[in-house]
């Protein structure tokens, strides 16, 4: 489970949020909502420790993440922490293979070439371990770079607008894909724009309304935001974009 508590983050005078304090749950998708400018790759990045927030407290499962050294968070950027990134992100000049290669744990050698296999697999690329990157389509990319999580099993994921830039298919299967991996106990938070991938999602936080160049903005809070704190429930739908 992962604990936001009291962030404050800001660009000189625009502050893109204050005081915020949410939970994301584990075992479920929670969808990361809001206008663009509200944040939310801002959030994603200091939850994943690539950005710092001005003030306040971050926790996953119990471990405080904030201000940890570079080394933890190297080691929890490796051991805990899964990204899913619109670009792919994907290693260039290399095959299929090599950029799950380097997302494995330590495994024997039959034990590694049997879950890239199912990794594989499980994304529509079965046999096409050695072909270069560069031959995939867009859709594609995306579906390795989800490989690279299923091969990882990573506790935490942070996904930011994956659906962006794919078909109805891919994106699919995409959200599929992140619901198995939130069924078997991960934590998942999806930024989007897209309302069909919201509302595939349990639960989510929206971040509209959160920031303002000048301070709190005063009377009660607005529709759509929790007054506690915490993002409200969705039921989970069915998967169709486009």
């Amino acid at each position: 489970m992962l604990h936001i508590d009291g962030l404050t983050k800001s660009y000189g005078r625009h502050i893109l949020w204050s005081d915020l304090t949410r939970t994301v749950p584990s075992a479920a998708m929670t969808a990361l909502t809001g206008p663009s400018g509200s944040g939310k790759s801002t959030l994603l990045n200091c939850i994943g420790l690539l950005d710092r927030p001005d003030s306040g407290d971050i926790r996953f499962d119990g471990r405080p993440l904030s201000g940890v050294s570079s080394h933890r968070a190297r080691i929890f950027r490796r051991d805990t922490l899964g990204y899913l990134f619109q670009n792919y992100a994907l290693i260039p000049d290399t095959t299929i293979k090599e950029n799950l290669q380097v997302a494995l744990p330590r495994l024997s050698r039959r034990e590694s070439r049997a879950r890239l296999a199912d990794a594989l697999a499980a994304v529509g690329l079965a046999g096409r371990a050695q072909e270069p990157t560069h031959h995939l389509s867009g859709g594609e990319q995306q579906r390795l770079a989800l490989a690279r999580l299923i091969v990882r099993k990573p506790a935490l994921i942070l996904a930011d607008e994956p659906t962006g830039a794919l078909d109805e298919d891919n994106a699919t299967m995409v959200i599929g894909t992140l619901r198995q991996l939130a069924e078997a106990g991960a934590t998942v938070l999806i930024a989007t724009h897209n309302a069909t991938v919201r509302d595939a999602c349990g639960e989510q936080i929206d971040l509209t309304c959160t920031g303002h160049p000048d301070g709190p903005p005063p009377g009660p809070v607005p529709p759509g935001l929790s007054p506690t704190g915490r993002g409200r429930s969705r039921r989970p739908a069915s998967v169709r974009v486009g």
